[in-house]
């Protein structure tokens, strides 16, 4: 058995990581974030006539999407007071992929948090705390050097690690716009920038609670 509970430690370690960051991108997700974001001191105008209040409005329709359980229409059915739709149709199919990223992301970190619990409970009532323990003292320092070593890049080079980023999780170019296009113009670099240093500021909150949280636990 203590084999078997020293891989369940480890086990802990490897989803520490992946449940903080998937709370982390929770967190951003909101509407409250873009509402900051666009109160922020320098955050760019919009040059094709966005105000931050159309901003804001708009923005809350993408962003509920994200997390809610319509269909594209939720999107696809949004007009200018023209009567030109909203986005076009490679920003739409870009949002399906978004929405389907993320809600598998969601998915798999219920998986996780039942997981850890169920661990966490068979290991109090099984005498195999201490290891746990040690599985998320380990995973808050394994999610501390993955986060640092993310912030080092965005500063060394935003643009690329972006880049990256997509063509790792989206097939094709859909994620590439005109600056013309409404995603862009709701949501510019900057917004994405200041997302990653949130998502990596939050993740690293996780991440010193469980480092610290462990070693108050084995003291």
């Amino acid at each position: 058995m203590k084999r078997l509970y020293a891989v369940l430690s480890i086990v802990v370690t490897a989803i520490i990581p992946f449940f903080l960051l998937i709370t982390a991108i929770r967190v951003m997700i909101t509407p409250l974030y873009a509402r900051i974001e666009y109160n922020s001191p320098g955050f760019p105008e919009d040059t094709f006539g966005f105000t931050k209040e159309e901003r804001l409005y708009w923005s809350e329709f993408a962003i509920n999407y994200l997390v809610n359980d319509s269909d594209i229409s939720y999107l696809g059915d949004l007009r200018f007071p023209d009567g030109q739709p909203l986005y076009n149709q490679r920003e739409l199919s870009h949002m399906v992929d978004v929405k389907n990223l993320v809600q598998a992301a969601y998915r798999a970190w219920w998986v996780m948090l039942a997981v850890l619990v169920g661990l966490g409970v068979w290991a109090w009532r099984g005498g195999w705390s201490g290891q746990y323990r040690r599985g998320v003292w380990r995973g808050g320092w394994a999610t501390l050097g993955l986060i640092v070593t993310v912030l080092v890049l965005v500063a060394v080079s935003f643009q690329a690690l972006f880049t990256q980023f997509h063509r790792l999780f989206f097939t094709g170019d859909t994620w590439i716009f005109e600056w013309s296009d409404t995603l862009i113009r709701l949501f510019p670099m900057r917004f994405w920038r200041d997302a990653f240093i949130l998502v990596g500021a939050v993740t690293i909150s996780g991440a010193l609670l469980c480092i610290f949280g462990g070693r108050i636990l084995k003291a």
